[in-house]
C-alpha cells in the first residue's frame, strides 16, 4: 500500500538500523515508520491507515526519524559517513549534542539522542544496556511509541490515525512484552509530569472522538473500534490508578493558568 518514496524511506531506515546493529551501535526507528512497522502485518489496519487519510500528502512517510544513545554519538556519525550520507554541518554543530541531520537521495534522516524534547519529554537513557532502546527492534517499544504520540500538545490527524491503528492491533497490559503497550509504565511516566499527564489524557479524548467518527464513516469495523476503545480505557485506568508524585501534585495546583507544554519550533531545514 505504500508509495515508492515511502518504500525508499522504509528501506533507508531499516538499512541504517541493521548496519548499526552489526557494528554494535544501538539505533531505533521512531514516528510514523515505527507505527507502520508495528501494524504492517495486519491487513485491516493498513486499509484503515490508507482510507482514513494518512496519505493526504501523497506519501505515508516524509523522512526517517531515529533515536540512539549519546554515548555512541561518534560511532553513529562514522556509520552515517560510511553509508555515504551528507550531513547538515550547521545544524549538527549547533544541536549535535542532542540531534543530528543527514541526507541522501532526497531522504532526510533525523537522529535524536537519549530523549525526545517536543511538547513534553520522552526519555530513553544515554548508554547501551541501561536504557529503553533495547526493549524492541528495529523500532522503539510500542509503549514509548504511544508516549511519543501522546506528548504532542497540538496532535494532528496523522498522529491520531497512527495511534488508532496501533490500538486496533495490540493489547494494553502491564508487561514489557514487545507487542504489548505497557499501561503501567505510561502511568508511571505521567504520574511525575502534570503537563504531560494533562495533554496525554486530552489526546486520548481526541482519539476516542475519531474512533467513533471513523466507525460512523465505516472506516473502522465494529471489532476494530471496540478493541481500540477498550485499550484507551485500559490506558486511562492505568494512568488514574498510579500514585502521583509530589512534583505532579505541586504542578497540578497551578493547572492551565500557566503554560504546561513546550512550544515546539521548526529548524526550517
Amino acid at each position: 500500500m505504500i508509495d515508492d518514496f515511502s518504500s525508499k524511506i522504509l528501506k533507508t531506515a531499516l538499512e541504517i538500523v541493521e548496519t548499526a546493529r552489526n557494528k554494535g551501535i544501538v539505533v531505533r526507528i521512531l514516528g510514523a515508520v515505527a507505527a507502520y512497522l508495528h501494524c504492517c502485518n495486519d491487513t485491516q489496519a493498513l486499509i484503515f491507515i490508507k482510507n482514513a487519510g494518512r496519505l493526504t500528502t501523497g506519501t505515508i512517510f516524509t523522512d526517517v526519524d531515529l533515536i540512539a544513545y549519546s554515548k555512541q554519538r561518534k560511532q553513529l556519525v562514522n556509520l552515517m559517513r560510511e553509508l555515504n550520507f551528507d550531513e547538515n554541518k550547521m545544524i549538527n554543530a549547533l544541536f549535535g549534542y542532542k540531534r543530528l541531520l543527514f541526507f541522501k537521495d532526497q531522504v532526510k534522516v533525523d537522529v535524536f539522542f537519549d530523549k525526545l524534547e517536543f511538547s513534553h519529554d520522552v526519555f530513553f537513557g544515554s548508554e547501551p544496556g541501561k536504557g529503553r532502546l533495547e526493549i524492541d527492534y528495529p523500532t522503539i517499544s510500542l509503549t514509548d511509541l504511544m508516549l511519543e504520540k501522546l506528548q504532542i500538545h497540538q496532535v494532528n490527524k496523522k498522529d491520531i490515525i497512527d495511534i488508532i491503528a496501533i490500538l486496533t492491533v495490540h493489547e494494553v497490559g502491564d508487561t514489557t512484552e514487545k507487542e504489548v503497550i505497557n499501561g503501567k509504565y505510561i502511568g508511571r511516566v505521567l504520574s511525575d509530569d502534570w503537563g504531560f499527564w494533562y495533554d496525554a489524557l486530552e489526546n486520548l479524548k481526541k482519539v476516542e472522538y475519531f474512533i467513533n467518527k471513523f466507525r460512523e464513516e465505516n472506516l473502522l469495523s465494529l471489532d476494530q473500534s471496540t478493541k481500540a476503545l477498550q485499550n484507551i480505557e485500559k490506558i486511562r485506568i492505568a494512568i488514574e490508578n498510579t500514585e502521583k508524585t509530589k512534583k505532579w501534585i505541586k504542578r497540578s495546583k497551578i493547572g492551565v493558568s500557566k503554560p504546561w507544554y513546550r512550544e515546539v519550533g521548526d529548524l526550517n531545514i
